[in-house]
């Protein structure tokens, strides 16, 4: 048996020179997305600000999960106190942190609607 030569390799790219930059810019017009330069630039500065907001929301409830979760193991006297038979840092881990998530949910929900609402504002001006 004869050894053959190993396959030729091909690197196949996006990026094609021999399009107009044109057409390069356009790319796949998909239900949704935006349709032209301007609209492109809205969303990512749309998905930037959304970001943003989740980070910042993310941050904040862990601040004050933290701090909660401090007070409730330092404080020894939150121990002492019986409330139904069970101390106070039992019911304050067991129930304190749902209303919690539910005020920075709905702090998120308004800061996302506000940020889509400003998107839409610029979109239909421009």
């Amino acid at each position: 048996m004869t050894e053959q030569p190993p396959p030729r390799r091909v690197r196949v790219t996006a990026d094609d020179r021999r399009v107009p930059d044109s057409e390069h810019t356009r790319g796949i017009a998909l239900p949704g997305a935006p349709s032209d330069e301007a609209d492109a630039v809205y969303a990512r500065a749309l998905r930037r600000s959304q970001l943003r907001l989740a980070l910042g929301t993310v941050a904040g409830f862990v601040v004050v999960a933290a701090a909660l979760t401090l007070l409730i193991s330092l404080v020894p006297e939150i121990d002492r106190l019986m409330i139904a038979g069970l101390p106070l840092s039992w019911i304050l881990h067991a129930f304190a942190f749902y209303p919690i998530i539910i005020v920075f949910a709905l702090l998120y929900a308004r800061g996302a609607a506000r940020n889509e609402r400003a998107y839409r504002a610029l979109r239909e001006r421009g």
